[in-house]
C-alpha cells in the first residue's frame, strides 16, 4: 500500500498551517482511497535530545570507528526515524514560521536523521553524496507576513530556502511549497490568504 508521510510541525491543532494540512488530506483522501497516511506529530514523538551519545555516534561514523553501546543505541533512534521518512511514497510537511524560520522541534528532528551513512554520504575526494530517493514532497509553510503577493512587510523568509536545501541535501529534490499568509493583520486580508491558500491545497492534492 503506498504511503504519505504527513510530518505536522505546529503545536496548536487549529492553526493555519494544520488547517491548511487538514483541507489538504481531505482532498486527497478522496482522490487517493488507497493510500495509508502515516501521521508524525513532532510535539507528541519521542525525539531524543541531539547531544551526548548520538553526537558521539555522528563523528564516530565520520572517521570510520565503531559504534559504543551508548552511541549504538542513540544512532537506532535516528535510524528509525529516518527508516520511517524513506519508506514514505510522498511527503507533506505542515509548519508555522517562527521567527522567519522553522520551529526548533522541527529543526531537531532534521538534525537527528541527517546523520553521514543514514541519509547522505561523503567523500574525501568528491565530496557529499545523498542516500535518499527522491519523492514528491509539499511544504504548506504559514506566517505572519505576506510572502505570497510580496507584501512581506520587510521580513525575511529564511524557511524556504533551509528547507529547500535541506531536503536536497538528502536526496529530496521534488518539493513544492504552500505558502499561506499573512496570518496576522486586518481580518479580512487574513481570510482572503487563508481561502485562497485552501482553494491551491485542495486543487493540489488530487494530482500529487
Amino acid at each position: 500500500m503506498p504511503k504519505l508521510l504527513h510530518l505536522s510541525c505546529s503545536p496548536r491543532p487549529d492553526s493555519f498551517s494544520s488547517e491548511g494540512a487538514r483541507a489538504f488530506l481531505d482532498s486527497f483522501r478522496l482522490a487517493h482511497p488507497d493510500w495509508d497516511l502515516d501521521v508524525m506529530d513532532i510535539w507528541h514523538e519521542r525525539m531524543p535530545e541531539f547531544a551526548g551519545p548520538i553526537v558521539e555516534a555522528k563523528y564516530a561514523r565520520m572517521k570510520g570507528q565503531p559504534f559504543n553501546d551508548p552511541q549504538r543505541r542513540s544512532f537506532a533512534e535516528a535510524e528509525r526515524m529516518a527508516m520511517r521518512f524513506s519508506l514514505a511514497d510522498r511527503v507533506l510537511i505542515s509548519t508555522p514560521m517562527w521567527n522567519f524560520g522553522i520551529p526548533y522541534k522541527l529543526k531537531q528532528w532534521l538534525d537527528i536523521i541527517v546523520q553521514p551513512g543514514l541519509t547522505f554520504r561523503f567523500d574525501p575526494s568528491q565530496g557529499y553524496f545523498p542516500l535518499l530517493n527522491d519523492r514528491p514532497t509539499l511544504v504548506i509553510l504559514a506566517s505572519g507576513s505576506d510572502f505570497v503577493t510580496g507584501m512581506n512587510r520587510g521580513r525575511i523568509d529564511m524557511a524556504t530556502p533551509y528547507l529547500r536545501e535541506i531536503l536536497r541535501f538528502i536526496g529530496i529534490n521534488d518539493v513544492r511549497f504552500a505558502l499561506i499568509g499573512p496570518t496576522t493583520g486586518p481580518q479580512q486580508a487574513i481570510e482572503a490568504a487563508r481561502e485562497s491558500a485552501h482553494r491551491r491545497l485542495v486543487a493540489l492534492a488530487a494530482s500529487f
